[in-house]
């Protein structure tokens, strides 16, 4: 009987995840199938023996009929759609592997799943994905020697290589949903720190930055992700000091983004008016205090105390945001209107390449004497369809999905790739694409940094 794998999905991350799996799929006589609301878009990522179909979720029956017709189901379509999936993957018992972060209603099937005898695996891609892989691995090796960890500090970033776009001060474009891009960090990030319970609101967020320093790439910045606390039971690390997961940053990106937040841009709850007739001039604005006279770039400085040549200026003058440019929208939130503009700007052309940069630091004692080791990822785009994004996003999944047609996963469930069982053989194949952490052990402190200096006020 032909193994029958559907992928649903044909946005910037499937690339790599669709050629992997078409590859293996002749070596084992496997099925694939690429489905997309647009069937332009699945057609276009289906290649060899692939099949292209269209594919809504929104039209239970015909969605029903797809998943039926599969063993595996992998969900690359907007986070808050696979609860959907997943109920029909329960209905037609079919596994289910996602890249998305595990909410609550999907956690709520893991009984149903079980039941059924089925994998619903989520959190499998770069971050979260390789990032939990990566760092159960040295985790579980460090309990194995007997060690107890102090501190876990991990940052991902997708950007830019720097032979790429080299006039762009941001060092960043659109390599996954530019919609979660604009609406990343929205809500309160909760971490340990110190030992202490630290919560950063949504305003405050690009103010209190972690910097992190990259051997051979330079300097960079972090952010906290929403929710680090959860992951201390997860990685079974009950008893530790600090657990902080954050998002990376070329060095100044925060607080030239920090100005869109404080202004209102990234605001998703309302539309705004005349948007047909607003110019990229008019929508900064739109946010600031009526002062004849007074131009928008001089209302932006004084508002937020900048210097006219700074590097918040530079970022926000390249990007177009004083110019009398149409922004070329009906209508849209605020939110949607700063996507459309930086996408201007943002959207990778042919020959783009970007990158992935990973940094873990494990804080440790054994024995009395406490170590240190950093753990660092960077991983390089080819193109603007095989992106170093595509690839660490897809490929965990792809091979995860092999493994477990090949019988060779058996944990069933709702559950995260922070198993032996699952990060083991799916770290030893992505060393075959040159996706892995290399690691240093420098003395505490020596490199990088904790957010614990922002706490101090020595960040800002």
């Amino acid at each position: 009987m032909v193994s029958s794998i559907l992928v649903l999905g044909a946005g910037r991350s499937s690339s790599s995840l669709i050629s992997y799996l078409e590859e293996e799929s002749r070596k084992f006589n496997w099925s694939v199938t690429v489905g997309d609301v647009s069937f332009a878009a699945a057609q276009e990522l289906a290649i060899g023996n692939d099949k292209a179909i269209q594919f809504d979720i929104r039209d239970v029956e015909n969605s029903r009929k797809a998943i039926r017709s599969a063993d595996v189901v992998i969900s690359m379509i907007p986070a808050h759609l696979h609860i959907q999936v997943a109920a029909l993957c329960l209905q037609e018992k079919k596994h289910l592997l996602t890249a998305s972060y595990v909410t609550d209603e999907m956690k709520s099937l893991d009984d149903q799943a079980r039941e059924k005898n089925l994998l619903f695996l989520n959190e499998c891609g770069l971050d979260p994905g390789i990032d939990h892989m990566s760092a159960m691995s040295v985790i579980d090796t460090i309990k194995e020697e007997g060690g107890e960890l102090r501190s876990f500090e991990s940052f991902t970033g997708g950007l830019i290589a720097p032979e790429t776009d080299r006039e762009n001060p941001w060092r960043y474009k659109f390599t996954w949903n530019p919609r979660n891009v604009v609406m990343a960090g929205q809500g309160t990030s909760k971490f340990l720190q110190g030992g202490q319970h630290k919560y950063i609101p949504y305003q405050q967020l690009f103010k209190r930055i972690t910097p992190v320093s990259i051997p051979g790439y330079g300097e960079y910045e972090g952010y906290a992700n929403r929710d680090s606390l959860k992951y201390i039971e997860t990685y079974g690390l009950q008893g530790v000091q600090t657990m902080l997961r954050g998002t990376l940053r070329v060095t100044g990106f925060c607080a030239a983004w920090d100005v869109f937040v404080q202004l209102g841009c990234t605001d998703d709850s309302y539309a705004m008016e005349g948007v047909g007739q607003m110019t990229h001039r008019d929508f900064i604005d739109a946010f600031l205090d009526v002062d004849p006279g007074k131009s928008t770039e001089e209302k932006v400085l004084r508002r937020f105390r900048l210097q006219p040549d700074g590097p918040e200026m530079q970022r926000l003058t390249w990007s177009g945001f004083f110019e009398e440019e149409k922004i070329g929208l009906p209508q849209g939130t605020p939110a949607q209107l700063l996507e459309h503009i930086l996408n201007k700007k943002w959207k990778l052309h042919s020959e783009d390449k970007d990158l992935v940069v990973m940094w873990h630091r494990f804080v440790y004692e054994i024995k009395g004497k406490k170590k240190e080791i950093q753990s660092t990822l960077v991983a390089r785009g080819e193109n603007k369809v095989h992106t170093a994004m595509a690839k660490t996003v897809g490929f965990p999944l792809a091979i995860a999905a092999k493994l477990l047609l090949q019988g060779k996963i058996t944990e069933r469930g709702v559950v995260i790739p922070t198993i032996k069982e699952i990060y083991q053989p799916v770290l030893k194949e992505l060393k075959a694409f040159g996706i892995e952490l290399s690691e240093t052990s420098p003395s505490p402190g020596e490199a990088g940094a904790s957010l614990s200096e922002a706490e101090r006020g020595d960040v800002t």
